[in-house]
């Protein structure tokens, strides 16, 4: 019965420490798409510790899951886990219901997080259709990839959606010089390209039903800067990293970015010189390294949980 313990232990250990170890780290900002990986695989590992815990005690609690849950073992392995002793049941089932609650309230978080993403997209394809009107006989401006809108704000952005559009403003075309608007429109042609939305809902999700957990508010956190970083490479690897970077000054000049700035806005100045720093890549090696390592991180929750079972087959 000791491992629904264990694996609650190591899900709270990996809560609470990913988060410092991560922040303290500073190859994230060379390597972000291997930042969000591991960022993945941390946030994965937490949730199935939860997940495998709550499967045990549950069997620990009631026997008619204990037969669905070891239905397929050999014979042996149930004994092994103690699972059947009756000191166990109240806690385990409690325990149970509780861990089951969780993952209701994530589930419900989940889809709450979609709807209000869903309501927000549909409300900015109205906004955007009546800022740009179709004239007679025009196709549906759901089926061209950019659009073009009067404005004095120089602004573009990706919509997400079954078919992700670009909207660019005539104040953008104005600034954006030589590549730079090729520029800016890789980088966000790079978000549609890796569905950064779909990460970001499910980070936002349970930071959103969980807030007081670390490693939910920092992988919020950490997502909507690394998906910024990753895609400013997209674009850098075309067009180079001074043009992205001065594409990123000219759109956000006005905007008192490179002052005291709103939270949302703050990291513009850190993408800008990260872009000029021109801090190299991660040698192969070591990122193969790491990425093996990211991929071994939930597995551990998994070892936990089938060692006793592995060990009553020898």
């Amino acid at each position: 019965m000791m491992v629904p313990l264990a694996l609650l232990v190591l899900g709270a250990l990996a809560a609470a420490v990913a988060p410092r170890v991560l922040a303290r780290s500073s190859w994230p900002e060379r390597e972000p798409v291997l930042g969000l990986w591991v960022w993945q695989c941390v946030v994965a590992a937490v949730l199935l510790c939860c997940l495998l815990a709550m499967a045990f005690s549950a069997a620990a609690a009631w026997q008619v899951v204990r037969g669905h849950v070891f239905a397929p073992a050999p014979s042996g392995v149930e004994e092994a886990y103690g699972l059947g002793l009756g000191a166990y049941g109240p806690w385990a089932g409690a325990l149970a219901v509780l861990l089951a609650c969780g993952g209701a309230w994530t589930g419900a978080m989940l889809l709450r997080e979609v709807h209000e993403a869903r309501a927000r997209r549909r409300r900015r394809r109205a906004e955007l259709l009546e800022r740009a009107p179709r004239l007679p006989g025009e196709e549906p401006c759901d089926g061209g990839p950019l659009v073009v809108l009067e404005g004095e704000k120089a602004e573009a952005w990706w919509l997400p959606g079954s078919t992700p559009q670009l909207v660019v403003t005539t104040a953008a075309l104005r600034r954006l010089k030589g590549r730079q608007l090729d520029a800016v429109l890789e980088h966000e042609q790079g978000h549609a390209r890796a569905r950064h939305d779909l990460l970001m809902h499910c980070s936002s999700a349970l930071a959103a039903g969980f807030p007081r957990v670390p490693v939910f508010a920092a992988f919020r956190d950490q997502v909507h800067t690394l998906v910024e970083m990753a895609a400013d490479d997209a674009a850098s690897k075309r067009y180079g990293r001074r043009t992205v970077a001065l594409a990123l000054v000219e759109l956000n000049e006005d905007s008192g970015v490179f002052g005291p700035a709103p939270a949302p806005l703050a990291q513009v100045p850190r993408r800008v010189h990260r872009l000029l720093s021109a801090a190299p890549r991660l040698p192969v090696s070591r990122r193969l390294r790491m990425t093996a390592a990211a991929v071994l991180v939930p597995a551990v929750p998994l070892v936990v949980a089938f060692v006793p079972g592995l060990s009553a087959l020898r």
